[in-house]
């Protein structure tokens, strides 16, 4: 049996003209594909940029219009169109104002469970009896202000006491008893009504700083929408906006913004309403916000 001698294995493998023209090949796929795909990548960012910029704006604009709408009845205080103040609420009520005549133990008796306790206004009061169940319950430290009808009693304490003690009285003289410093509140026909300030927040101060109408190299807004709250009640008008140090942050890359107290306009509107304008840009992507608050009276 003869043997059949073989000569080595040829090796196999790309020549170097295969290989350029395979990176060429591939060069050209990958630009076409870069090409065709770039409009939708850049669409995406943008539609991306837009979202989170309407979300940030959005509530922003919210809290904005859910302090004005709780505010203290003519607390508004606009000392530049780049900020804002006011005194925001959590709920209020109606307060008595006269003894109880028919449930009273007696003519002129002392408040207590035998009898009912009414917010007199031509002295000093310490307690008054709620008549109208309040959707948050006063915690002690709290502030209940009576007919505001001018910044200077919110803020300059004329017509606002401290909460002291709170407690529930005997059915027939309501659902609350509130114990106050002692307060003698303006004589004015106010039929009756008041609001709660909490002593966790009191005055508010909304500041948009730094929103010059111009970008940043980035192409977004050099503004920040600040919230400034418990720093207490300033008797004397703001003749500009605050330091923001220590503020919540509520919207960055502000473009621009204007706040404008707009004055009564009928008995629909007692105290007028307040126009918010916002902008904010973010990579050269901008969103506009308007919106036009009216401020709610007494409760």
């Amino acid at each position: 049996m003869r043997a059949e001698r073989r000569g080595p294995a040829r090796a196999r493998g790309f020549t170097l003209i295969e290989l350029v023209v395979a990176i060429v090949v591939f060069g050209l796929m990958a630009s076409t594909l870069v090409a065709l795909l770039r409009p939708a990548i850049d669409s995406h960012a943008a539609t991306r940029a837009r979202a989170d910029l309407a979300a940030q704006g959005d509530l922003a604009l919210r809290r904005l219009q859910a302090d004005l709408r709780s505010a203290v009845p003519h607390s508004i205080r606009t000392p530049a169109a780049s900020c804002f103040e006011l005194v925001p609420t959590h709920g209020g009520g109606r307060y008595r104002r006269a003894p109880d005549t028919v449930n009273d133990s007696g003519p002129g008796c002392t408040p207590g469970a035998a009898c009912s306790a009414a917010l007199d206004t031509t002295r000093p009061s310490t307690v008054f009896d709620v008549l109208s169940r309040l959707p948050t319950t006063p915690a002690v430290g709290d502030f209940v202000v009576v007919d505001n009808r001018d910044p200077d009693g919110v803020y300059g304490g004329t017509n606002r006491a401290t909460v002291t003690e709170v407690t529930t009285p005997p059915t027939v003289f309501g659902p609350h008893r509130i114990g106050i410093t002692p307060t003698q509140f303006p004589r004015r026909d106010d039929g009756g009504s008041f609001v709660v300030v909490p002593a966790a927040q009191r005055a508010v101060f909304y500041v948009c700083s730094g929103a010059d109408g111009t970008l940043d190299e980035r192409g977004d807004g050099k503004g920040t929408l600040y919230r400034l709250m418990n720093y207490g009640f300033e008797s004397r008008p703001p003749q500009a906006c605050p330091d923001t140090a220590g503020a919540a942050v509520l919207a960055t890359r502000v473009l621009s913004c204007r706040f404008e107290h707009a004055p009564p306009a009928g008995a629909a509107r007692p105290q007028g309403l307040v126009r918010l304008q916002i902008e904010l840009a973010r990579a050269g992507e901008t969103l506009r916000l308007h919106a036009a608050t009216p401020l709610a009276g007494a409760p």
